[in-house]
């Protein structure tokens, strides 16, 4: 592994958090980081939900079968998508301008010496409902994934999923 790509291979997800706030700064530099993202026609189709309640994250944790650390981390987003601002209101260009935002945002929360964890949400109906019920999201408003966010209280090592047998020269 390249160690001037270290900050990408010690990206992991990380379920376990300590009690310990994550301060305004820090969310505030990893949205700033996220919304640095590129996208289609420059259209900025993202929206985030911070969100420090424990209700509201415990709510989280009860909507995604497999985001219960939400509720156990001291901050947590949820990234939508506006379709209407999507270049041409294509779900793809969305989903695909959404997805480079969240990356963003967990490269720089774990620069930062933040853990977090991707949630998946889209496509799922019922996980995308339950948020779109708890949050009042208007109807262009698409919930995409959540994410635990906090001091991370594991370490795991970093990687890389590297593949030889996934890298096609100049053919299938």
């Amino acid at each position: 592994m390249n160690p001037e790509l270290q900050f990408i291979f010690s990206r992991r997800s990380v379920r376990k958090y300590q009690e310990r706030e994550v301060p305004d700064r820090m969310i505030t530099d990893i949205l700033e980081a996220a919304m640095a993202a590129p996208s289609a026609v420059k259209k900025d189709p993202w929206h985030f939900i911070v969100v420090r309640d424990q209700e509201t994250r415990n709510r989280i944790a009860e909507i995604l079968p497999y985001g219960k650390m939400i509720a156990r981390a001291p901050a947590g987003m949820v990234v939508c998508g506006d379709i209407l601002k999507a270049h041409d209101q294509l779900e793809s260009y969305m989903l695909q301008d959404v997805s480079a935002a969240i990356e963003n945002a967990l490269l720089a929360a774990s620069t930062l010496g933040l853990g977090a964890c991707w949630l998946g949400v889209h496509p799922r109906q019922e996980r995308m409902a339950g948020l779109t019920r708890l949050f009042s999201l208007p109807d262009n408003i698409i919930p995409i994934c959540a994410i635990a966010l906090g001091f991370p209280a594991e370490d795991p090592e970093a990687r890389t999923r590297y593949n030889p047998d996934l890298v096609h020269l100049e053919k299938w």
